[in-house]
């Protein structure tokens, strides 16, 4: 095994907290922003006609969840009024009632990313088009599900997550949302808190390795990505908020450094140097 990587070469440098008040409010300006230059563009508009356009997918969701949790709101954006879905959830405690009818498995002790292999293993017999992947502290816009699987077709992305609003606790600057954009291609996407996979990319990177923190795993996608010619991509058109806790607060970040560090020695990886490059910015569908 190589000797283990200079965490300056993975670690992004930013710990994105905005929970100053300064921050909050200059950012809350910004999304009222960005909001009306979206409005002027007609991103939203634009999303729901490829959503109705787009022919019928298979479409897989799971993600874990403790007590407390935002997905109960969540949930109801996961649904689709054109795609078949499954929505499998974990809980780490008893199912939650207002997730009951989608909880599969309760009283989950393993790491986050061995929690989520149970359940893709329990779903190995759904074919799914899309894998998406969410974590439990995220709030999503109105019809997610159908308009962010719609661009991600339109823009041909076999690797995307949405974009994290200004406000979001988000360590990568490249995902946090742009204006009058519906996509943007990327060399990165980062591992939550909205992950999705499509069936070609899925095959190869699901399910997860025997990470619990995951650092890292993101920038050895994206040299995988480069190396199969698969495209990447952040989706502006739906931004999610990701607000409710910083990077970390749950965990030692010096486990998952370390982790990352070990994880990151034998295996190839994009320098977080060049996780912030945008290769096209899309702002009217193909």
């Amino acid at each position: 095994m190589s000797a283990p990587p200079d965490p300056a070469t993975f670690l992004s440098g930013d710990a994105g907290d905005v929970t100053a008040p300064w921050r909050r409010v200059k950012r809350t300006l910004g999304e009222a922003a960005y909001g009306l230059a979206d409005l002027a563009a007609g991103t939203r508009r634009t999303a729901d006609r490829l959503a109705a356009r787009q022919p019928p997918l298979r479409v897989l969701v799971v993600g874990v969840y403790r007590p407390g949790s935002l997905l109960g709101e969540a949930v109801g954006s996961l649904g689709s009024s054109r795609h078949e879905t499954r929505i499998a959830l974990g809980s780490t405690a008893d199912a939650d009632r207002s997730l009951a009818d989608w909880t599969v498995m309760e009283r989950l002790r393993a790491g986050k990313f061995e929690n989520l292999n149970r359940l893709l293993a329990e779903s190995t017999g759904y074919h799914a088009d899309w894998t998406i992947v969410v974590d439990d502290d995220v709030e999503l816009p109105a019809r997610f599900l159908d308009r962010f699987v719609a661009v991600c077709e339109a823009f041909g992305l076999g690797l995307a997550q949405p974009a994290q609003t200004l406000r979001s606790h988000s360590a990568w600057k490249v995902t946090r949302r742009r204006p009058a954009s519906l996509a943007r291609e990327t060399r990165f996407v980062e591992i939550g808190p909205v992950t999705g996979f499509r069936r070609e990319v899925a095959a190869e990177l699901l399910p997860f390795p025997s990470l619990r923190f995951g650092w890292g795993l993101d920038l050895h996608w994206a040299a995988l990505a480069a190396e199969h010619g698969w495209r990447l991509g952040v989706v502006d058109a739906v931004p999610v908020r990701h607000e409710a806790a910083l990077v970390a607060a749950s965990y030692p970040r010096a486990d998952a450094i370390g982790e990352a560090r070990r994880f990151l020695a034998s295996r190839s990886y994009l320098a977080s140097s060049s996780a912030g490059e945008v290769l096209a910015v899309h702002r009217r569908p193909p």
